[in-house]
């Protein structure tokens, strides 16, 4: 939208200050460009084009009201005030401005899920007992959904591993995260050696590609298509509604912490900012528990 950019440049500032200071993501990036250009197009459209220190609460509240009657998910509204809040919260940095507009603004409740996950025998299932296509394509997939079940990473960290963040001498997984933030991930023997053979039985016309995991044609895996094929593999052992990569990571978490592991650790390996983030797995180590007592306990 480049009216918006053209009358409020200090949108492109903080949207470069994002990428190149703080070093987030293009997608992440992407996100707070298309939240903010929204309010600042209502902005354009409904009050003229106001000055930074002309904006009021009352705009703010009037926009995320007039998304609210829009059926917009109170999540979508909720992240569009904290992408407004960030950029005010950098105008306030600046000096642009001497108080922030959100200041007052209350954003709505949002009842908290707990992560959905796959059962580990349902995993089992799928992994010992699911037939996949003896082609390329068939093993690629299989070890793609190994390596998400076995690391935790997200789709993103995935696709764009290379050959060479395997570190077979040390047994991990170089892993390059959200804000640019390198991680280390512990790998079994039995999954090097997994890797390892991927590795040696890439076709020779695409033996040079530097990604480690390829399709058939020796490009790099594009999102939407492994969304699909997890998707579809998923859906031949569980019922859960959300069959995706992401679904494969909480199950990571959700089997850790049910099986004792340390909270931190489990961050550490997450590549999570805060704790605050990880701590919705031990809800469900504790519905577990829950569960647990109410069937052995003679009071129960």
């Amino acid at each position: 939208m480049p009216e918006t950019h053209q009358k409020y440049p200090q949108l492109q500032l903080f949207l470069n200050y994002l990428q190149f200071e703080k070093r987030y993501s293009i997608n992440t990036v992407d996100a707070y460009r298309n939240d903010l250009e929204q309010f600042f197009l209502y902005l354009v459209e409904n009050y003229d084009s106001l000055s930074l220190l002309e904006i009021k609460s009352s705009f703010i509240r009037s926009w995320l009201v007039s998304m609210k009657s829009g059926d917009i998910s109170s999540k979508s509204i909720n992240r569009k005030a904290s992408s407004l809040k960030s950029f005010f919260k950098y105008q306030l940095k600046l000096g642009s401005i001497s108080t922030s507009p959100m200041i007052s603004i209350s954003t709505p409740k949002i009842k908290k899920r707990l992560p959905e996950f796959v059962l580990e025998e349902d995993l089992d299932t799928l992994l010992n007992i699911v037939e996949f296509p003896d082609n390329w394509k068939g093993k690629t997939e299989r070890l793609v959904i190994q390596v998400f079940y076995s690391t935790g990473m997200r789709l993103s960290e995935l696709i764009n591993l290379k050959e060479s963040d395997v570190d077979f001498s040390n047994s991990q997984l170089k892993v390059l995260g959200k804000g640019n933030k390198m991680r280390n991930i512990p790998l079994s023997n039995d999954m090097l050696s997994l890797i390892r053979i991927y590795i040696s039985q890439k076709p020779k016309s695409i033996e040079e590609i530097k990604n480690l995991f390829v399709n058939e044609q020796g490009k790099k895996l594009q999102q939407r298509s492994v969304y699909a094929f997890v998707h579809n593999y998923l859906s031949l052992i569980t019922t859960i509604k959300k069959r995706s990569p992401h679904i494969l990571r909480h199950s990571f978490a959700t089997h850790l912490m049910n099986n004792g592991a340390d909270l931190n650790a489990v961050k550490e390996l997450l590549g999570h900012a805060s704790l605050a983030s990880t701590q919705v797995y031990t809800h469900n180590n504790i519905e577990k528990l829950k569960d647990i007592f109410n069937k052995a306990h003679p009071k129960a």
